[in-house]
């Protein structure tokens, strides 16, 4: 679940999405609020594995490995490279060629791990959230340098705040 929104994936890798949709975060092609779950049908071609629901923004993992990301644009949170907001599902070309196993999505902000274990940050950096060591904004997945030699596993975000869980070596 989201901040206003909650996403749901059907055994068949179809998606669902209820709540409010102001900033297209529901994947329906508009800003409609939707009342009951309805399926998301930019996913019928590509099988799902995860969703999840941000903080106005929404996030996908296909079976191919490949980041979808839908919703409010700002601070950059949808990895494109910009601040556009986008109402239907797109899939992020910032990590073509790189197996993606995991996303975690707060408030204005992601993270993902890739299958060599990497960890990636992109969205709002304020207060360090991105753990790049700033609190610059990132409009493209980057590198979590800190975690340099050390596999990424899991990673879980909030509203302000991230924590990796790793193994060593």
């Amino acid at each position: 679940a989201g901040r206003d929104h909650g996403l749901a994936l059907a055994a068949g890798g179809s998606v669902w999405s209820w709540g409010r949709g102001g900033w297209g975060q529901l994947g329906h092609g508009d800003e409609q609020n939707q009342l009951l779950p309805k399926k998301v049908e930019a996913f019928v071609g590509p099988r799902v594995v995860a969703v999840l629901a941000g903080g106005c923004h929404s996030l996908a993992i296909t079976a191919d490995g490949a980041v979808w990301s839908w919703g409010f644009g700002d601070y950059g949170r949808l990895g494109h490279g910009d601040q556009q907001s986008l109402a239907l599902p797109e899939k992020r070309e910032a990590v073509a060629g790189q197996r993606v196993v995991a996303v975690s999505a707060g408030g204005g902000y992601s993270f993902a791990i890739t299958a060599d274990g990497a960890v990636w940050s992109w969205g709002c950096g304020g207060f360090g959230r991105l753990g790049h060591g700033d609190e610059q904004n990132q409009l493209l997945p980057a590198k979590v340098g800190a975690f340099a030699g050390q596999r990424g596993v899991a990673v879980s975000v909030g509203g302000v705040r991230s924590i990796g869980l790793t193994v060593v070596g």
